[in-house]
Parts: C-alpha cells; structure tokens; sequence
C-alpha cells in the first residue's frame, strides 16, 4: 500500500512538474511562406507584393516575441527535389529539369531577407496551401494553449486564406494583420479581404492587433 502511495505521489509531482514547465501561449503569429521563391524577384512563384511586407512582419514578430502571451512560428513550405508531395498544379515546376521550388536547403526555400528565425520562435513546414493541412500545427497550437492566430505572409488568396479558413473552422479566432499581408494586386488583395471579412475572419491594420491584443 506504502508503494502505491509514493508512487502516486511520485507522479503527481512529476506530473505537476511538467505542466509547470510547459510553455503556454494564448496568441500566435503565423509567418506564412516569406521565403525567397515566393518574395524575391528572382523566385519562382515571386509575387509582387510579398516584399514590401517585410518591415511591417518583422515589427510584428518583435512585437510578439516582447509579450509572454505570444509565440512566432513561421510556417513554410517544404517539398521534395523529385515534386512528389507538390500540389498537381504545380507538379510542371518540377519536371523537364526544372528545379522545383522551396526545396529545403535551397535559396529558394530558405526565409527572406529581413525575417529570421530567433531564439523562442516555431517552424512548421508544409506541402499545400493550407499552414494546418496535414501537418502538426493544430497539435501545436492546442498543447500551447492558444486561442487567438494572427496570420502574416504571402500571399491572400492561396495560403493566408487557406490558413484562415482553417484556423477559423477549427474554432480559433482568426486575424488577417493587413499591413503584413500580400497579394500580386492591390485589388486581389482587396477582394480576399471582402470575402475573409464576410465569413467572419478578422482583417485588421497592425495599429489595432497591438492595441487590443
């Protein structure tokens, strides 16, 4: 009876220890797809607006990483030099010679220029539009306790929304940071936004995510 004792008591202690040394975090910044083949000019799938949101993201991050409430994580896309995992569209990308895009390792597939991965932040890497489409993001989320995603990146109508849409239906308050995210148009960008806000995803400038959250 002695052993069952300490041993429960054992593992309630162990058990307390862990939780007590788990990280939490109410608010995450989703850094979406600010890689090279997607920001630079000279990437594959550049797109046009993407680099002009540099700053405003990299305020964000910091702003995020001063708050114990937050956590960064950059999610990026990863796939194969052969396109075995691409999306079929784009399976043309990686046939005939042609390199491929973020391929791990490569110019393309590394972060921009003015972000960086620091000390505290996430990766998460991916294969579809969507930041949650099989991969660990959800699990990630939920073990730290988060209710609140605030998406920046590259770019609307592909992974921000698909990102949104997800977060939104997993029951996650979902929020578009306007000033970190791009599009190829201005008016592309304007359009997902109309759609996003009528399906209830927030879109809000970056004045007023510091102000509230």
């Amino acid at each position: 009876m002695k052993r069952i004792f300490f041993f429960l008591l054992a593992l309630t202690m162990a058990t307390s220890t862990f939780a007590q040394g788990t990280r939490t975090a109410d608010k995450a910044l989703l850094i979406i797809d600010m890689q090279n083949d997607f920001v630079d000019p000279k990437g594959v799938l550049c797109v046009a607006g993407a680099k002009a949101t540099i700053p405003a993201i990299a305020d964000m991050a910091n702003y995020a990483r001063s708050k114990k409430d937050w956590v960064v994580i950059y999610i990026v896309r990863e796939h194969q030099t052969n396109g075995l995992d691409v999306d079929q569209p784009r399976v043309p990308l990686f046939t005939d010679g042609k390199p491929g895009y973020c391929v791990p390792g490569t110019w393309g597939g590394a972060i921009v220029d003015g972000l960086e991965v620091k000390d505290g932040d996430l990766v998460v890497a991916k294969t579809r539009n969507s930041a949650f489409f099989q991969t660990p993001l959800d699990n990630i989320l939920r073990r730290l306790g988060v209710k609140t995603c605030v998406l920046a990146g590259t770019q609307y109508p592909n992974c921000v929304r698909g990102t949104a849409n997800d977060a939104m239906s997993l029951n996650y308050e979902t929020i578009c940071a306007l000033e970190c995210c791009s599009a190829k148009t201005p008016e592309v960008a304007e359009h997902n936004i109309f759609d996003m806000r009528n399906m209830g995803i927030k879109c809000l400038p970056v004045s007023e995510i510091k102000a509230n959250y």
